[in-house]
This record gives C-alpha cells, structure tokens and sequence, in this order.
C-alpha cells in the first residue's frame, strides 16, 4: 500500500538513542550535574563527553564549568533550542504512531467487512 503522505523526517541529531535520552532527561529538570546524566543515561563518561558535544555543536545544549568546594563539576542545561528540537521530534514520532494505528484500525475493519461479506 502507498500513500502520498511525506516520509517522516525526524530530528537526526536527537534521533541517536543516547543523545534522545540525554535530552528528554534535561527536559525534565533546570540543569543537571553531568554524573547525574552520566547515570540515568547508563553511558560511560566519555561515551557522554561525545554526546554532549554533538549537542552542544548543535545549540541543544549548554555546558557549564565550576567548582563545588575544590571540586570541578559539570553542569548541563538543554536550550530553548533544544527543547524545540524535542518537541518537534517527539511530534514526529507521535504522528507516525496515530497514522499507524489509524491504519490498522482501517486495515481490520476492511478485512471484518470482507470476512462479513464472504459468509454472507
């Protein structure tokens, strides 16, 4: 079956699992410690750096370097921009999922009505 529909086109610097969930958790929150992100994404340290990067190159997100007693810390913030991105890609794969059920839907009515007629 084809359609005219457009293909999706999705987000390809948020669409990479990793950088996904890097930016729906800073979706969440004002700005994060990178070891708090490091954990919740399952990442190594510098599987993350690389992420953050990609992101940061991409104007999603913003890095921040300080100091917690003589400590160095990193925090993380998710943009304007990158919570746009975000939304825009969660609506994406909102739509494909709607049209994929409202496909099935369509498809197992059809094939009621055949069956229906059939016996008929």
């Amino acid at each position: 079956m084809t359609t005219d529909r457009p293909a999706p086109v999705f987000n390809e610097v948020i669409h990479q699992p990793t950088r996904l969930a890097v930016v729906a958790f800073l979706s969440g929150c004002t700005d994060a410690e990178f070891r708090a992100v490091r954990e919740h994404c399952g990442v190594s340290e510098s599987a993350l750096s690389k992420v953050v990067s990609t992101l940061e190159a991409a104007s999603y997100v913003k890095v921040r370097r300080g100091f917690v007693g003589k400590r160095p810390r990193t925090w993380l913030r998710l943009t304007p921009q990158g919570r746009a991105a975000l939304t825009d890609h969660l609506a994406v794969l909102q739509r494909i999922a709607s049209e994929a059920s409202a496909l099935g839907a369509a498809l197992e009515q059809q094939e009621q009505e055949q069956e229906h007629a059939e016996q008929g």
